[in-house]
């Protein structure tokens, strides 16, 4: 069946709406509703679509679309819900379950007739991860039987006037309602209201005599201060006193009127250097290392004993003969601090004794490269973008030269880009059947590298690789394990993945014939390196990457701009994916 995907953005849900459909036969094509009413009436007479899928909308569909047209719309909220801001109201008032509706388009908002819905848990997440794991699984799912239940053409939809259905309007859910009583809420509060809008659009607050917003929250067990008080910083988040605790605030965002240059999202200690410091901070620069000088850093040890609560975006720990170095970035961006620090950790878990070594297992993101959010706020932004992609590489070279036990990337969430390439190292790579991934760098004007010249084409045979980073298209788990990215899919909800990986690893690490592979694998190893060293392919690779890098006119710089700032690029052509049809 020809589907024509409408979406404000090729997000998360749209890619795997997109990866999904097409796993099942269908032609299907996408138009950014960001380009306006025009674009999509383009796309709709150039396509001639059977079916029309919306699964992330912010604006209305031109009316003559939706009534000559059958239109379905995917709203993140139970049948009878409405309202823009459906999964902000369920995390502020704490609902255990909330639920997905695939409604058709009509004139009122979220009131159309229904084809599917469905429900699912509501975790102690963020917004975000909610939306890219839990929302993601149950509106694919709905999507899907819908899809299926329009092509057979018996299947009457459900009007929303059912007796059995509770219509609900919810108004959009703004500032006031987000924002943080330092001195009153305790942190429990606090974590809600920071969860409920940890990507976007954050909770606006003032630190320093600045407005800003903060992204994320995580509990913290041990530091204490007065209520609204900075206490620390740790891996470029900020600690910040409650009223009967402390909270971990990993990234901020400078209000736009602020006038920052930098108005976007990034690690919060980052910002918070360029502020002036409070009165009574004693001597120092603003920008100090990177950090706020007037903070103290408070590290913890990458073994954290079990009865800590608190945050860290690395963590080792070992059951038996298996090793899980796992890590969490926001947004799966990598910056060149994330990479040396992570490089760090897994040269410290190559010291312990293991037959497995497990990279990765979260629950969220996986990895999506580089991070184009500092390498945009950097002073020089391409040697900034010189030194992210070096240690990016220095990490995945050393997962490749790992020959003395077997790695497992365990890839929980999305992946993109390098963060692909990163998995690819490991010699297994085990995937949750919900994520995504797009193996390529075409969209940022990139040639690639993190060795990808090596490590896709020997899994995927040279013409696949081709094909794969130049279509730039997403793939959904069972794609990539047919195409053979992936070794292993892990068919279970995101808040199980961890458990159920390292069930398997162990299962790895009992395997008698595990010593032989061990030995197969280095052997292979040496020979692979007495063909053509990773040395040439690096630097092959990075030559590439560095001509592009500084080149001032090279597409690269507008292209990550424009990606930062969430700011239209390019034609305003609508967006008809090549090699969709």
């Amino acid at each position: 069946m020809d589907i024509l995907l409408v979406a404000s953005a090729f997000n998360s849900l749209s890619q795997r709406v997109y990866a999904e459909l097409s796993d099942q036969g269908h032609r299907v094509d996408v138009v950014l509703a960001s380009h306006g009413a025009d674009a999509v009436r383009g796309a709709v007479r150039e396509v001639g679509p059977e079916l029309i899928v919306a699964p992330m909308l912010k604006s209305a569909l031109p009316e003559d679309v939706w009534r000559e047209h059958t239109c379905l719309i995917v709203h993140p909220g139970p049948p009878g819900d409405r309202g823009p801001s459906a999964l902000d109201w369920a995390i502020a008032e704490e609902a255990s379950e909330w639920g997905v509706t695939v409604l058709q388009a009509e004139a009122a908002m979220d009131a159309g007739d229904i084809w599917a819905d469905g429900t699912f848990p509501v975790p102690p997440a963020g917004k975000s991860d909610l939306y890219r794991n839990e929302v993601s699984d149950a509106a694919t799912a709905a999507v899907l039987l819908a899809v299926r239940r329009f092509a057979e053409g018996s299947f009457k939809p459900r009007p929303q006037s059912d007796p059995g259905i509770r219509v609900t309007w919810r108004d959009y859910f703004r500032q006031e309602q987000r924002r943080i009583d330092w001195e009153h809420d305790d942190t429990a509060t606090v974590l809600r209201k920071l969860r409920g809008a940890d990507s976007q659009p954050g909770v606006l607050d003032e630190l320093c005599g600045r407005e800003v917003f903060l992204h994320g929250g995580h509990p913290e067990d041990r530091l204490r201060g007065r209520p609204g008080e900075l206490l620390a910083t740790r891996s470029g988040a900020v600690c910040r006193a409650t009223r009967d605790g402390a909270v971990w605030i990993p990234e901020l965002r400078p209000r736009k009127t602020s006038g920052d240059p930098a108005p976007f999202r990034r690690p919060a200690a980052s910002v918070l250097a360029g502020f002036p410091a409070p009165p009574g901070s004693g001597p120092g620069m603003p920008g100090s290392n990177g950090r706020p000088y007037w903070l103290p850093e408070i590290a913890v040890p990458l073994e954290l004993p079990p009865e800590r609560t608190t945050w860290t975006d690395i963590r080792y720990r070992q059951r038996g003969d298996v090793g899980f170095l796992s890590f969490s970035f926001p947004g799966g961006a990598m910056s060149t601090v994330h990479c040396r620090r992570l490089l760090a950790a897994y040269r410290y878990a190559l010291t312990r004794r293991t037959s497995v070594l497990v990279l990765g297992g979260a629950r969220d993101f996986f990895s999506n490269g580089i991070h184009l959010n500092v390498i945009e706020a950097a002073d020089d932004p391409a040697e900034e973008s010189w030194s992210n992609l070096v240690a990016m590489n220095d990490l995945v070279e050393a997962v490749l030269r790992t020959t003395d036990r077997v790695v497992v990337a365990a890839v929980g969430g999305n992946a993109a880009a390098g963060g692909v390439m990163l998995a690819l190292a490991a010699d297994e790579v085990w995937c949750r059947t919900g994520s995504v991934l797009n193996p390529h760098y075409r969209n940022l004007g990139l040639y690639g590298s993190e060795y990808w010249t090596y490590s896709l084409p020997r899994r995927v045979g040279a013409e696949a690789a081709e094909r794969l980073t130049s279509e730039a298209l997403p793939l959904s788990a069972a794609s990539a394990e047919r195409t053979g990215l992936v070794d292993r899919l892990v068919p279970v909800p995101a808040a199980e993945f961890a458990t159920e990986v390292e069930r398997l690893a162990a299962e790895v690490a009992a395997d008698p014939d595990l010593a032989r592979r061990i030995t197969t694998k280095a052997t292979a190893r040496h020979a692979d390196e007495l063909q053509r060293p990773l040395a040439e392919y690096r630097r092959t690779e990075l030559a590439r990457m560095r001509a592009v890098f500084f080149d001032p006119q090279a597409p690269y710089h507008a292209l990550r701009s424009a990606f930062v700032r969430k700011l239209p690029h390019g034609s305003a052509r609508p967006l008809v994916r090549e090699g969709a049809r």
